[in-house]
């Protein structure tokens, strides 16, 4: 119950950070030269969507990086094999095809699909993300000494009793600093977003450049709205490590 609290907690701060990030870039954006300075709002909303697409894919491919990791570690084939084959696929593709297939070709392959592009890029993004994740937590696992899955056993908890109540939350302070890690990469990933018209933080950079003809102050202020957004991400990532060192310490 502290845990959960603690984790509720932090998402409160989190939401409150870039809350007030979101505001102090269009502030100090409002301030430069054109053609930063009148497309200040354009930066900041892109900003948003930016991060909004990063915590949406990140989300959901947490849950694809469990649900593969754990088929990855399955005795049965019938969930090993496509694990093992999504992994594969995804990790030797790029990601700007993944989204142009998930945007393109699937609505061509399922009838009746209709994506946005911002719900396609998530989609693609989410799946990409996963197949990492998915090593993260199959190794961090497999780093679960055995002794404490057969100590949970003998005290009579259940398989599954076992690997949620055991062997998961030791394995998922194991994978933190790896899932961190995606999780920024992430964020500069979702740049790719734009060949499908997301109005992310680089095609709103990338309107604003040739419309003015000034790649220099607009890439250098891509780049800084990124690397702030990333700064913050890390942070508050840093900030839940410790918290999940500190809860494995007590």
């Amino acid at each position: 119950m502290n845990f959960a609290l603690r984790g509720v907690a932090l998402l409160g701060v989190a939401a409150a950070a870039f809350l007030g990030l979101f505001w102090l870039i269009s502030q100090a954006l409002a301030l430069a030269p054109e053609p930063i300075g009148p497309n200040a709002e354009l930066f900041a909303e892109a900003a948003r969507t930016t991060l909004l697409l990063t915590l949406a894919s990140g989300g959901f491919g947490l849950v694809a990086g469990v649900l593969a990791g754990l088929a990855k570690l399955s005795r049965l084939a019938v969930l090993r094999l496509p694990a093992t084959f999504y992994v594969w696929i995804v990790r030797g593709t790029p990601l700007v095809v993944q989204i142009l297939f998930v945007y393109l070709a699937l609505p061509a392959i399922i009838p009746g699909l209709r994506l946005s592009d911002f719900a396609s890029a998530t989609l693609a993004l989410a799946l990409n993300v996963g197949a990492y994740n998915a090593e993260v937590v199959r190794a961090g696992v497999l780093a679960v000494p055995r002794g404490q899955t057969e100590a949970a056993r003998s005290l009579g908890l259940s398989g599954l009793g076992t690997l949620s109540s055991v062997v998961l939350p030791q394995a998922f302070r194991i994978a933190v600093p790896p899932l961190v890690n995606n999780a920024v990469a992430l964020l500069k990933d979702s740049s790719l977003a734009y060949v499908i018209g997301v109005l992310e933080l680089t095609n709103a950079g990338y309107r604003v450049q040739a419309e003015s003809f000034l790649p220099v102050p607009v890439l250098a202020t891509v780049a800084a709205v990124y690397l702030t957004l990333t700064t913050v991400l890390t942070a508050l990532t840093n900030l839940l490590e410790r918290r999940l060192a500190l809860g494995r310490a007590r």
